[in-house]
């Protein structure tokens, strides 16, 4: 760097924090801090310097090359720095290729080359061999046996698909396809694998670690009667998470003492990344003396945060620490994803239950773990190490905090360029510590803010209390516990006549305005599987919807993971408010005339609910601030591209209007919403009316035969 100050000038702080830029051999890079939460992402291969003129030691102005130096200490004299054109994803890599690819081998050959790499026809000191993944089932051509023998990496052809999207080699054994799925998975950390990969893992792994009082599995000490130990009130286990992706930080951390009969204390800790066991930092000690083995653990507990252990447990006093770990504050509770039925009970739970068979079998797949597991998976929230469906209220409460001041800073945001991305990146950050992914992400506007982080807190949230209501049910199902849940939801859930007028029109409102859901270049139709009539306790009761004016039957799409809180809590309104549908009306409950619009929000499963809801509506939106609009309780319809064709609308029983018609064009070209929507915010004027079960079918699916 002294060099680098003689012949080109001393570097200006960095534009974006003000810290030090340091050459790290391909750029300059800033090692300062954003926040408490983030590392600086500052890099430049043309950095600012001061223009100024050097002030130089008398050793320096005296030595043979003063000469030379004194010609650039001026800065006009001075030479910029070029570090050339930015950095190609091959350089310095020979990569072979082998078998039938997508594409040929002269245009890989191409595209690698262009991209700094070069090609090999023989194995024998590559990078790496790529492959077409149908190489793995059929046992791999000679190449492949060699260069496995030869420890060499076999990677699938999307290897350099993405290494070129992303202008990055990607990490080669994120795409290896000779490497099984072994009971402790791949080794491979989950953050840095293929999704469809990550998700495989996720559905299979055990929950590690299911709440405050749960032993961690790897421990072995629960099949001991291993206890997490307690002591003046305070429970001996605690879970961690740091993200800062500046630093390619996604990592957690897990501590506890654990109490075993007639044995000492064992001290276990942790700490690693989601996937990555081999790499992981594990130990389990045994302590003889009980005070020596807490403080160690208290010892831990300030080396890991930075902060006092007691005043964290008993008055959740707490200040985040740079680069260092924040505790995910985990409920007294036994997570739904270990204390709901597992696949061997799915089969049995409703044979005993005194619920009529039905209403038992949709209470069945509400209380297993599958639901949830899967809707954790979807969203990347789904680390085994982490029980994010046994969260506690305080720590939900801070993420809601983190999210509206996430928010209510991006709209009022004055800075623009590379300090408006530092914003971004340092609430990322911020939300991926305290909410754990396995595929964190620096978000880039309000729909990903929208999708990755205000849905995801509400659904789990709504997990936390599936889990609550559901609590452990991995023990014999004799004593009929579907009942048991079924009675703590309070209400009642009734199947629905097929041959009644109810049960028609309901499948005429849904084939009327429903279109079908596109994911890729495959469509998916929809059909009834049952429709149930709900009563709730904790929503408005049917006689006392009678009594509103103006009421409206109307769709709204959900996860079967959010049915069990909506069911026995009731509705909630939306958490935040922001610019895309379905946040747009601020904290609403939002529906819609379209089974279309319900059917898009809760699609990604086969299983997915819908439900028709009842609601009083009392004005248009005309884009008021929806401040306004909470404050007076008001219930408003919005206008989208579409409506149902008022000329078929009706009029159901108790003066209940429904808004049953084809979809057509609207005059409303320009509107930010395809279809309309309902907002209430009033939650004593929405109560839930029917489910209806509706599974996803491909459409007009053909089989290809050929080998």
């Amino acid at each position: 760097m002294s060099q680098d100050l003689l012949f080109y000038g001393a570097l200006e702080g960095c534009p974006v924090c003000s810290g030090n830029l340091v050459f790290d051999g391909k750029r300059y890079a800033c090692n300062g801090f954003l926040s408490e939460w983030s590392t600086c992402t500052f890099k430049t291969k043309d950095p600012p310097r001061k223009n100024e003129t050097n002030k130089l030691p008398e050793s320096v102005l005296n030595s043979p090359i003063s000469d030379l130096i004194k010609k650039y200490q001026n800065p006009g004299q001075r030479r910029k720095r070029n570090l050339g054109q930015s950095d190609k994803p091959f350089s310095g890599m020979t990569i072979s290729l082998s078998g039938r690819l997508s594409r040929t081998h002269h245009y890989w050959r191409k595209e690698i080359e262009k991209h700094g790499g070069t090609v090999n026809n023989s194995v024998i000191g590559v990078s790496c061999l790529v492959v077409s993944p149908a190489e793995r089932e059929r046992g791999g051509s000679s190449k492949v046996a060699e260069a496995v023998e030869r420890g060499i990496r076999v990677v699938r052809e999307a290897w350099l698909l993405d290494s070129i999207e992303k202008q990055e080699a990607q990490p080669l054994e994120a795409y290896d396809i000779v490497t099984d799925l072994t009971v402790e998975g791949k080794g491979i950390p989950w953050d840095k694998q293929d999704p469809s990969e990550e998700a495989l893992e996720s559905l299979t792994a055990e929950l590690k670690l299911y709440g405050k009082r749960g032993v961690y599995k790897d421990t072995k000490l629960q099949e001991q009667g291993g206890e997490i130990f307690e002591k003046d009130g305070i429970l001996y286990n605690c879970a961690f998470s740091l993200c800062d992706q500046g630093r390619g930080l996604n990592e957690y951390c897990i501590t506890q003492l654990i109490k075993v009969p007639d044995k000492n204390l064992h001290l276990f800790y942790k700490k690693g990344k989601v996937g990555d066991n081999p790499n992981a930092e594990e130990r389990l000690e045994e302590w003889e003396n009980e005070g020596n083995a807490i403080k160690e653990f208290v010892r831990l507990f300030e080396e890991i945060t930075g902060n006092e252990f007691e005043p964290w447990e008993r008055e959740k006093k707490f200040e985040k620490k740079r680069l260092s770990f924040y505790p995910i504050d985990m409920d007294d509770g036994v997570d739904v994803r270990h204390g709901g039925l597992g696949l061997r009970q799915l089969g049995v739970a409703s044979v005993h239950s005194k619920l009529e068979p039905v209403v038992a079998n949709f209470m069945k797949v509400l209380c297993s773990q599958e639901i949830y597991k899967y809707a954790l998976m979807e969203m990347g929230h789904d680390p085994p190490e982490f029980p994010m469906g046994m969260l506690s209220n305080l720590h939900l409460k801070r993420c809601e905090e983190v999210l509206l001041e996430f928010i209510e800073k991006v709209k009022s945001m004055k800075e623009t360029g590379l300090k408006a991305e530092a914003v971004w990146t340092d609430y990322s950050n911020r939300w991926f510590t305290l909410m754990h992914s396995t595929r964190p992400l620096i978000f880039k506007d309000y729909q990903e803010i929208a999708e990755h982080a205000a849905a995801v807190l509400e659904s789990v949230r709504d997990i936390t209390v599936a889990s609550h209501l559901i609590g452990d049910m991995t023990g014999s199902t004799i004593d009929d516990p579907l009942l048991d849940r079924y009675k703590k939801l309070g209400g009642s859930i009734s199947l629905l006549d097929k041959d009644s007028d109810d049960y028609k029109m309901i499948v005429n409102y849904l084939e009327k305005t429903y279109e079908p859901v596109k994911v890729g270049d495959i469509e998916y139709g929809v059909s009834v599987d049952n429709i149930f009539s709900v009563e709730s306790a904790a929503l408005p009761s049917y006689e006392e919807i009678k009594k509103l004016p103006n009421k409206v039957l109307l769709w709204c799409g959900t996860r079967s993971s959010n049915l069990l809180r909506h069911l026995h809590k009731g509705f909630l309104p939306a958490i935040c408010s922001l610019p895309v549908p379905g946040y747009m009306f601020g904290r609403a409950i939002v529906c819609s005339d379209a089974a279309a619009e319900a059917a898009r929000y809760g699609f990604t499963a086969v299983d997915r609910p819908e439900v028709l809801v009842k609601v009083e509506l009392t004005s248009k939106w005309l884009g008021q601030d929806t401040k306004s609009l909470e404050e007076k309780k008001m219930g408003v319809k919005a206008l989208g591209r579409k409506k149902t064709d008022e000329s078929e609308h009706f009029v159901w029983k108790d003066d209940i209007r429904v808004p049953c018609g084809t979809l057509i064009a609207s005059e409303h070209k320009d509107s930010p919403l395809e279809y309309n929507e309902y907002s209430v915010y009033d939650t004593k004027q929405a109560s839930i009316r029917f489910l209806v079960g509706v599974k996803y079918e491909e459409k007009e699916v053909v089989m290809d035969t050929k080998e």
